[in-house]
């Protein structure tokens, strides 16, 4: 019998695993924070209401006609009536400075003529221009020579109310109030008068 020796033969132990409370992670965590920015009030509350949309309600059958039945209402447009607009506001016109100047002489006929008055209650003729242009805010010379001379040159065919209107040459000036006529401090024993145009010799027209 062959009898062997008993060799001792070398035994690795595998290394003892750590337990699970032993794992140590040596790699650092990176931790994110988020800065939450809190909402101002005006978001807060742009958000919490919203825009309401304009809404537009029909008044009348046809308007609910036009508005839900939008094919028929096409067909029957040329005899529906039309869509009811808002009036406009009324249109205010402001008299002209002539128009002014024209009533206020209109108001003072039968007044006494004097050479050199300038009203309000006697006048001579260009007293009269210059009195009733300055009822209207606005500045004319004294003399009727200087009232053919200055302001803006019209022709006769476009007078209107108010304009000034000179005759004899200018020496003698007045009014014009429409329809041929003109109002006038004429002279003495007369005093301010209405008088058709043609019943003295034309000089020239002025627009102030």
């Amino acid at each position: 019998m062959i009898q062997m020796a008993e060799q001792s033969l070398p035994v690795t132990h595998a290394p003892a695993l750590a337990s699970p409370a032993e794992v140590v992670y040596t790699a650092p965590l990176k931790v994110i924070e988020f800065a939450a920015t809190p909402p101002s009030p005006a978001d807060s509350q742009t958000a919490a209401t919203p825009p309401t949309p304009a809404i537009t309600t029909p008044s009348t059958a046809i308007d609910l006609l036009r508005a839900h039945l939008p094919f028929l209402a096409g067909l029957l447009e040329p005899v529906l009536p039309a869509p009811f607009a808002a009036p406009k506001p009324p249109v205010v016109e402001h008299p002209s400075p002539g128009a002014i100047a024209v009533e206020a002489a209109r108001r003072k006929i039968g007044s006494d003529y004097s050479m050199g008055a300038t009203g309000p209650d006697v006048f001579d003729c260009s007293g009269l221009v210059q009195w009733s242009y300055e009822q209207a805010g606005v500045e004319v010379p004294r003399t009727s020579y200087q009232q053919l001379s200055s302001g803006k040159a019209i022709s006769q065919e476009e007078l209107e109310p108010g304009d000034v209107v000179s005759f004899y040459g200018g020496g003698h000036t007045g009014l014009y109030a429409g329809d041929g006529q003109v109002i006038h401090a004429s002279t003495y024993g007369t005093g301010v008068v209405m008088s058709p145009m043609s019943s003295m010799p034309y000089a020239g027209a002025r627009r102030y």
